[in-house]
């Protein structure tokens, strides 16, 4: 008798683990990853100075830069920001209708988590201890829970 859990068999391969610190691999996501932070700020009518903070504190020349089309890759930590917005943006559209969903990160929240603030205020506040607080209460209320 194997003490090893055995698993079903499956079709699906786990998707590769993606290596943020190879540059080339941050060269390959960064184009995706600008074009569709600055989609959701758009959605979420959220300033330059708001997304801006949302990026980690990125200087106004830089940030314009990106705008324009970025030439060098984003580092870890702004890869990882986009990546937890996208991952907002995608269960905030799977709860709510569309104006619900592009309305939430700018009204105050009630959930003890925010304390009052709006989602988009309490990201910038905590960093990504806070992406990561948010998209965890996202996914759970999306499965159920």
């Amino acid at each position: 008798m194997s003490l090893i859990p055995a698993y079903p068999e499956t079709r699906h391969e786990p998707p590769e683990v993606v290596d943020l610190s190879d540059r080339a691999e941050r060269l390959r996501l960064t184009p995706d990853a600008v074009r569709a932070f600055l989609n959701i700020m758009d959605r979420w009518k959220i300033r330059d100075d708001d997304a801006r903070r949302l990026l980690g504190g990125i200087s106004n020349g830089a940030y314009y830069a990106l705008k324009k089309g970025p030439r060098r890759p984003l580092d870890e930590d702004r890869l990882r920001r986009i990546s937890y917005l996208v991952g907002i943006f995608k269960a905030l559209n799977v709860l709510y209708s569309d104006e619900l969903a592009d309305l939430w990160m700018q009204r105050p929240n009630r959930n003890r988590i925010f304390g009052g603030l709006t989602p988009h205020e309490y990201l910038a506040r905590g960093g990504l201890p806070a992406f990561a607080t948010v998209r965890k209460l996202l996914d759970a209320r999306r499965s159920g829970h």
